[in-house]
């Protein structure tokens, strides 16, 4: 996988709204999260909406909840490994909320100041696909390629950075696997 001006060659692209600049420009993190909208239910472009403040509050009673926040990813990985950018790399996507990770001996927040934002379409029961595992792998690599900072153990999830108020990935994400699958030979 190629990243071009920031973005990722092989991504469909779908711009959102909900970004802005870096404060100082480093990208030295990745945060994995987990979502499927309605909860539990997979496939469809309310994702997509939600990201792009086009999300129908009457489409279902749980999206009246959301339907008005203004909240981005720059990559959401599909159930069947497809990547969707909806922000350039080089951009703070809104993703991490309010949470806090000790960066070495510094604690450290802001962090969508400094990490990109990778959600994968699931839940926290679901195991996630295959190809979702597959296309996450190629898309670290080339992230960890291309912004040198970016290493495997600066990759965390959600639940790791707003413990109290997140849980995803989940527990249905397997870390080894994943961690097994960037160690692979491609």
């Amino acid at each position: 996988m190629m990243i071009d001006d920031h973005w990722l060659g092989a991504a469909r692209r779908v711009v959102s709204p909900n970004a802005n600049a870096r404060p100082q420009g480093e990208i030295s993190a990745v945060v994995l999260h987990g979502i499927s909208l309605p909860p539990g239910e997979f496939g469809g472009d309310a994702i997509e909406r939600l990201f792009t403040n086009s999300l129908d509050p009457n489409a279902h009673p749980f999206f009246n909840a959301i339907a008005s926040l203004r909240v981005s990813a720059h990559l959401l990985i599909r159930r069947d490994g497809e990547c969707v950018q909806f922000v350039s790399f080089d951009r703070r996507a809104w993703h991490a909320g309010k949470s806090q990770w000790h960066d070495g001996e510094r604690l450290r927040a802001g962090l969508n100041d400094f990490t990109i934002g990778i959600e994968l379409e699931g839940d926290d029961e679901t195991p996630y696909r295959e190809a979702q595992y597959r296309a996450l792998a190629d898309v670290l690599r080339a992230l960890m390629q291309h912004y040198p900072l970016i290493r495997a153990p600066r990759i965390m999830g959600h639940a790791h950075i707003a413990p109290r108020r997140k849980t995803d990935p989940g527990p249905a994400f397997d870390w080894r696997y994943l961690h097994r699958c960037l160690t692979e030979i491609v």
